[in-house]
């Protein structure tokens, strides 16, 4: 049942955003006019998610008055989303087992679909992709369909290419020399040159992924042996890739120059080697962690061993500094540091920078859970929970007929009234992004009693997209690249709002400041991107996690 992918034989520059602390100016156009409530179906997107079909003909065959709506992740409607993770295992009988536990625990970094590639004791590779968690892609009839002793896999959160089943990953192509297959983690900068420059040639592309542009030029590439295909290949890419690639006999781990995303290596009790993501993986399967994959390195694995290769001259390391803000798991062990301590000390810059009478710390959970922490050790002020989130959202709602202000977050957080009644708060979050869900926050915690609300965020400001495979909104659309500090804590509603000093930041991480990227903070971007960025394919928004466009939305809901 293996995939094969076959072959044959305007451009606009990104301005620098404004400093948000400087200039005060006008409120955005998406917070200036309100959401627009649709008229009538004709309002909907031209490829409307399935979800959003089931609802609507759950709707159409009811007799009830109530309206359902397709929901994505009310937690999540404005965090940055990391665009996947990846897995690669050589060497283990249970290969394809392995890897989707090694999924499952990189599921943080992708729910829209997964995917895993084995090869099969007669060298063939087989491959099992599907829309969704790894848990609703995956059972034990298709585990078995997966033989072999070396695998990769993928988990997805799109940032180029729509999400529909043919962009999953692995993608597994046949080409003159047998098959690869590919797993990537980052986004392509000059995807689209690359791209047309195939096409010029002949090539005929069957995803509109930036990773299937990597299958084709090593299909290209006359360098031999395959490991220099690879090399040949990624010399071309601009942007950030941490790959892996598997063949009939060799596993290939490959992260570009720059290191921007993260890929780990590690080893199981029986020899078999491992590459992963993060290094939450390699702890679920027992593996023991040995390195990072250094930036511009090439590792390939086969039966005579392990063998490392350079890439291409390395520049000054620019290591994704959100890795350690949200998107890693805090029992991780990103670019050498704790993410636990990175966020708890964050936490306790906050608290000494930032202070302020209070009786009770809580945190947006659950990724500002470990910042909040350390904000309350240092102010010596408890930490409780005063927001619970539910673990158990799906993705379709019934909304009662009667509306329900800011539905969205109140059935995905749930203020604890005993906690927060009367007292003055300190809500630590990881970010704000668009401002939206931060609004809402203040408005439930006052709804529940709390006298002050006041908002520390673990971060400094994001005034700039990423072009290096985190799904961020432009940088017009961000409201710290719009207003300053202090209009912020206006349309959000809090009483006081403070941000993780840059300057600070850089000083916590010594000596290792210069090899983190911080363009979402201040738009020095280190592959300057001379693309417009590549958005998310049907009209999807990070920001409320909603389908369709401004138009559609209100509150947090498509009609």
């Amino acid at each position: 049942m293996a995939a094969t992918t076959s072959f044959s034989s305007s451009l606009s520059l990104i301005p620098k955003p404004n400093n948000p602390y400087t200039t005060s100016k006008p409120l955005p156009p998406l917070f200036s006019k309100p959401f627009l409530k649709p008229p009538h179906l004709s309002l909907l997107p031209s490829s409307p998610s399935p979800s959003l079909i089931h609802g609507l003909s759950s709707y159409f065959s009811s007799p009830s008055p109530a309206t359902p709506f397709d929901y994505q992740d009310a937690e999540d409607d404005e965090k940055p989303r990391e665009e996947c993770g990846v897995v690669g295992i050589y060497g283990d009988p249970e290969a394809s087992r392995l890897c989707y536990l090694a999924l499952h625990a990189l599921q943080h970094r992708g729910q829209e679909g997964a995917g895993i590639v084995t090869v099969s004791n007669d060298k063939v590779l087989q491959t099992i992709t599907g829309v969704g968690l790894v848990s609703e892609v995956f059972n034990e009839s298709k585990l078995d369909q997966l033989p072999g002793e070396f695998a990769i896999g993928h988990v997805r959160y799109s940032t180029a290419g729509a999400s529909m089943l043919k962009n999953v990953q692995p993608f597994v192509a046949g080409y003159r020399f047998g098959s690869i297959g590919v797993a990537h983690n980052g986004n392509l900068v000059n995807y689209k040159t690359l791209r047309a420059m195939l096409e010029e040639n002949g090539s005929i592309f069957n995803t509109s992924s930036d990773t299937e542009v990597v299958l084709h030029l090593i299909a290209i590439s006359k360098a031999r042996p395959f490991f220099m295909r690879i090399i040949d290949a990624c010399e071309k890419l601009q942007g950030a890739y941490s790959m892996v690639f598997v063949t009939e006999d060799k596993l290939v781990a490959v992260r570009d120059p720059y290191g921007f995303r993260p890929l780990v290596m590690g080893r199981r009790s029986n020899g078999a080697v491992v590459f992963a993501s993060e290094t939450c993986a390699l702890d679920l399967i027992e593996a023991t962690y040995e390195r990072e994959v250094y930036p511009g390195e090439v590792l390939v694995v086969d039966k005579d061993g392990v063998k490392s290769q350079c890439l291409m001259p390395r520049p000054e390391t620019k290591q994704c500094i959100f890795e350690h803000i949200y998107f890693s798991l805090p029992n991780s062990i990103v670019f050498g540091r704790s993410v636990y301590e990175s966020r708890h000390v964050f936490g306790e810059i906050l608290a000494t920078e930032s202070p302020v009478e209070c009786d009770v710390v809580i945190a947006v959970p659950d990724s500002g859970v470990v910042a909040a922490l350390g904000y309350a050790a240092k102010s010596g002020v408890q930490f409780q929970q005063g927001l619970i989130r539910s673990h158990y959202v799906g993705r379709t709602f019934i909304e009662p007929s009667q509306k329900i202000r800011d539905f969205g977050v109140k059935l995905k957080l749930s203020p604890v009234r005993g906690v927060l009644e009367g007292k003055r708060v300190v809500v630590v979050d990881d970010s704000i992004v668009r401002g939206t869900t931060s609004s809402k926050i203040v408005r439930l915690l006052r709804e529940a009693g709390a006298k002050e609300v006041h908002m520390r965020i673990a971060s400094p400001p994001i005034v700039a997209s990423c072009y290096y495979g985190v799904d961020t909104p432009s940088s017009e659309e961000l409201i710290s690249n719009r207003l300053s500090v202090e209009e912020i804590n206006e349309f959000i509603g809090s009483d006081s709002l403070a941000f993780l000093s840059f300057d600070t930041l850089k000083k916590h991480l010594g000596k290792d400041s210069k090899s983190f990227c911080y363009a979402c903070f201040t738009g020095d971007y280190p592959v300057k991107p001379t693309e417009v960025k590549v958005k998310r394919g049907g009209g999807d928004f990070i920001d409320d996690g909603l389908v369709g466009s401004f138009e559609n939305i209100e509150a947090g809901w498509v009609r």
